[in-house]
């Protein structure tokens, strides 16, 4: 097939899309690009919605991008038809202009987060701003013939009449991450872990930080490195105040799998949220593909994609995130056999061959 990958997608900040690309050609389809990033993170496109004062940038952004792309994607029609469109995440507005531009096409929306569940996750409960961004998610779905969920959990959000035409693709990593990866294990006298994330309460930073904070008080010797920043930075800094643990609030996306690759053990998700309970996390995959240890809360979907490859803790539990992270310091077979186990596992499932599978096989 000759698949589109069509709007301002910035798979610098969300390889998603860039794992879903490298696994359609993985199948043999052609897959073009047309799309011209936004430059607005996740972060910033939720509280554009969230706040009406915020919208005319946002708006205006978008109003220009879409003016392109339309005049670009007259190259897209005729001879030149594609067989699908593929539209990244986070493509709620975007795939209305791709239904426009391409009528009679199959549109594939990446569908990885929903608007009104993430606004939910960061805090926001007013009903009428909820109510508006679920109506942006059932305009987004109604566009899309098939609309790509990560998890059964988020699959069953979707509104009603999208249902059907959901499909579950693990999130996975793209090929970068696997090609850091370990030729061989160095056992280190100091093991190394790593965080890195948004420090969004979905990521329960806080939890990391209590138990970074027991650790020392244990006097358990990890080198711990934090990378990025967020609404729970601000109580994580109080959390570890005093400690040598290194923080980077930014890492260029070329070279974050390197530094992860460089750690020991990579932390997932330790939130509480509905949305915490529900995902498994880009660094889950990421971390394994790279060649670390996963340590991650014990929730259903993380279960089911992980098993026994990944040591999983209860979520919200500081204590215990303390104490399986103590068991693998204080045991390096034990922590080189996590290693080699979630390795093992990235290499089966989380390639981006294995990531487009569900895609490809819905498409044919």
């Amino acid at each position: 097939m000759r698949v589109l990958a069509f709007g301002t997608y910035d798979t610098r900040l969300h390889p998603r899309v860039k794992g879903i690309i490298e696994g359609l050609e993985a199948h043999g389809h052609t897959v073009r690009e047309l799309n011209l990033p936004l430059g607005l993170s996740t972060a910033d496109k939720v509280s554009a919605l969230k706040n009406p004062l915020r919208l005319p940038r946002l708006a205006f952004g978008m109003l220009s991008k879409w003016m392109r792309l339309a005049w670009q994607s007259r190259r897209f029609h005729g001879k030149n038809q594609p067989d699908a469109v593929l539209v990244g995440y986070m493509g709620h507005f975007d795939v209305v202009l791709a239904r426009l531009l391409f009528p009679r096409t199959r549109i594939v929306l990446d569908h990885l987060i929903s608007a009104a569940g993430t606004a939910r996750d960061r805090g926001e409960s007013q009903g009428l701003k909820i109510k508006l961004l679920a109506a942006l998610d059932r305009l987004a779905t109604r566009c899309a013939d098939i609309v790509v969920t990560d998890t059964e959990e988020h699959r069953q959000q979707l509104p009603a009449d999208a249902l059907d035409r959901g499909v579950v693709a693990l999130v996975g990593a793209p090929r970068d991450w696997f090609a850091v990866g370990p030729k061989e294990y160095v056992q280190r006298d100091t093991p190394r872990i790593v965080f890195y994330g948004l420090f969004t309460p979905l990521q329960g930073a806080p939890i990391i930080g209590r138990a970074i904070r027991i650790l020392a008080d244990r006097g358990v010797e990890a080198q711990i490195t934090l990378i990025g920043d967020g609404q729970d930075a601000a109580e994580v800094k109080q959390l570890i105040e005093g400690l040598p643990v290194r923080w980077e609030t930014w890492v260029e996306p070329e070279q974050l799998p390197a530094e992860v690759a460089d750690h020991d053990i990579c932390l997932g998700v330790f939130g509480t949220t509905s949305k915490a309970l529900n995902v498994v996390p880009n660094k889950v995959y990421q971390g394994a593909a790279a060649g670390c240890a996963i340590v991650t809360s014990d929730t259903t979907p993380q279960r089911r994609v992980l098993g026994d490859n990944a040591v999983l803790v209860a979520p919200g539990d500081a204590e215990a995130l303390a104490d399986a992270l103590q068991r693998l310091v204080e045991d390096p077979a034990l922590l080189q056999r996590q290693r080699e186990r979630a390795r093992e596992l990235a290499n089966r499932e989380f390639t981006p061959e294995r990531l487009a599978a569900p895609i490809v096989e819905r498409l044919s």
